[in-house]
């Protein structure tokens, strides 16, 4: 009696507030909390493997275990996406994200909700260099996705929550809120609103005590006091910025090249055997590469460079000053190399970790080459890595206000706030100059599929031209008489008619307006074939056209309806009122109003 009750008085109420925006707060702690689990979840799981790997490698007695780590963990990642995920690769993590809400209006595969969190831990906790950003990041942004899914069908609604999950990840894995929320800004590209910033704080404030909760007081980040910014050392972080603009854009290059060349192998257990030899062997030169690096990056703030070797070459040389500098930028290179080729391989890692650790290791360098050549401490280290780390941040991600309240945070506060802010404001721009996307979005950009703030491109990115097109109009033949088509004028309600050819070749268009005066004249219905009072279309457009070329081409013919064809056959009209009408409706629907 109660269940009925209750079944008829409060599940339709429950279904009208899960639909309605007042709800999104809601749901938007729902997803924090979500994300946060999903984040610890994930760092245990890849804490657990690294101890068990380095535990062996202690009780075998040789750092030639942790090199056979890398090698097990594609062929691992492998079999799990052939055998478990039915070969769905999760791909590369925050560009499937952009591309889910550009080309599928953030409907995001459910699969993705523990698909990159398995095949991450594989990838990257048995020794695959990368980070757990993009993974983690990916499976609460499918979570995100499948509570709008199931609340509310709106693209306004799913993008909202899927820049909650984001934002929420990573506050959890770096228990730093503000900057989470900026990175959902900058990078997912969720526009910053009055209806959208509450949503977006609740979100990461409770993926952020959830991690609390499991993780207690350990941080991903550790610094140490460091020193208060002086005015005189200006310069050197001016020349910091540009030094790590200069790192950011070889990161990236270095990145993609060693990416791109591992895809170019014949077949994937190629890869795997090529990528997973190298990155071991680069682990047993340098253990310290093996994973994500943190401990390395927490080591560099009180100066400890030989953590990057442990007990292995580099420790037994025992390198000095140019030396040393020279080892240290060889780690620095490998870096990127490695995580290139573990996702090229088919691993499932990040480059924000990477980022950290390149830009901590170049402000390290960049502090311990001033030492040499001036024969003093110029720059405190702790304070150069910390701005290292902002500068390549936002250099590689082009994400600056992302990277400057990422340091503040991780620093325990803002005592270094104005070399961090030149630092990392240097390192973009120029960098932004020399690669005009980043990483994340480089792809996207190319095939035109990118959302940006720009909200006349945004929206013409998510209108697609098959929706647009009109595909009942009546065709008619070139050699038809005009009586021939007095029939099909009374019953069709267009006043277009495209003419064709046996093999559905567009020929040309009859035009209602244009054939007024002869088409009441029944002498001519007999006389008059179609050829001959047809119109050549002012242009043509392909199906697959971006909406970009499709409104550049109806500015450039001022036509109000042009033809679409596939592959050189006709399928329809699209009018320039349609398309006028979905824009509006797309512009009301992305934005966080």
């Amino acid at each position: 009696m109660l269940h009925r009750i209750l079944k008829r008085h409060l599940a339709p109420q429950f279904e009208r507030w899960k639909q309605s925006d007042r709800s999104i707060l809601g749901w938007a702690v729902l997803t924090g909390f979500f994300a946060g689990l999903l984040a610890v979840l994930l760092k245990r799981t890849v804490f657990g493997l690294h101890e068990g790997m380095f535990g062996l490698g202690r009780w075998v007695g040789g750092v030639w275990v942790l090199g056979l780590g890398p090698l097990f963990g594609l062929l691992a990642t492998r079999y799990v996406i052939r055998h478990w995920l039915n070969g769905e690769h999760p791909g590369p993590g925050v560009p499937s994200i952009l591309h889910a809400m550009s080309q599928r209006r953030g409907r995001i595969k459910r699969i993705w909700m523990f698909s990159p969190l398995i095949t991450s831990a594989l990838s990257v906790g048995l020794g695959g260099s990368g980070g757990l950003e993009a993974p983690s990041l990916q499976a609460a942004a499918a979570v995100g996705s499948e509570i709008g899914r199931q609340t509310k069908r709106t693209f306004k609604r799913r993008m909202l929550l899927i820049g909650c999950a984001a934002a929420a990840s990573l506050a959890a894995l770096f228990k730093a809120p503000v900057a989470a929320i900026i990175f959902a800004v900058e990078v997912i590209m969720i526009d910053l609103t009055a209806a959208s910033l509450v949503p977006l704080l609740l979100a990461s404030l409770t993926a952020l005590i959830t991690a609390e909760l499991f993780l207690g007081d350990q941080n991903v980040l550790s610094t140490p006091v460091l020193e208060n910014f002086e005015l005189s050392r200006l310069p050197l972080y001016l020349l910091l910025g540009l030094v790590c603009a200069v790192g950011s854009v070889v990161f990236s290059k270095v990145y993609m090249g060693a990416s791109h060349a591992v895809l170019k192998m014949r077949t994937p257990r190629m890869r795997i055997w090529v990528a997973g030899t190298v990155v071991g062997a680069a682990v047993v030169f340098f253990p310290s590469l093996y994973g994500e690096g943190y401990d390395v990056v927490n080591g560099l703030f009180d100066g400890h460079s030989k953590l990057l070797a442990g007990d292995m070459t580099m420790n037994q040389m025992d390198p000095q000053g140019w030396w040393l500098i020279g080892f240290l930028l060889l780690a620095w290179i490998l870096k990127p190399i490695l995580t290139g080729m573990t996702v090229g391989a088919g691993g499932v890692a990040g480059i924000f970790a990477p980022a950290i650790f390149c830009g901590a290791l170049l402000g390290y360098v960049y502090s311990l080459g001033l030492e040499e050549i001036f024969g003093a401490e110029m720059l405190p280290v702790g304070n150069a890595v910390l701005a290292g780390i902002g500068g390549m941040l936002a250099g590689v991600l082009h994400a600056p206000l992302t990277a400057i309240l990422l340091a503040a945070e991780v620093s325990g506060g803002y005592a270094l706030f104005v070399p961090v802010m030149l630092t990392s404001a240097i390192s973009f721009q120029m960098a932004k100059w020399w690669v005009r996307h980043s990483i994340y979005t480089q792809e996207l950009a190319e095939r035109g599929e990118l959302l940006t703030h720009d909200k006349d491109h945004s929206v013409l990115t998510l209108m697609k031209l098959p929706d647009e097109i009109e595909y009942d109009h009546e065709v008619v033949q070139p050699y038809w008489t005009l009586g021939d088509m007095i029939p099909i004028i009374e019953r069709s309600v267009h006043s277009l008619f495209p003419v064709l050819d046996e093999a559905g070749v567009l020929l040309g268009v009859v035009d209602l307006q244009e054939i007024r005066e002869i088409m009441f004249d029944r002498a001519l219905y007999d006389e008059i074939k179609v050829h001959e009072f047809m119109t050549l279309p002012q242009g043509v457009l392909d199906s697959q056209t971006k909406m970009e070329k499709v409104m550049s081409e109806f500015e450039r013919t001022e036509a109000w309806y042009l033809p679409v064809q596939t592959k050189g056959v006709f399928v329809g009209f699209v009018s320039r009122t349609r398309l006028f009408n979905t824009y509006r409706r797309w512009l009301q629907e992305s934005s966080l109003n």
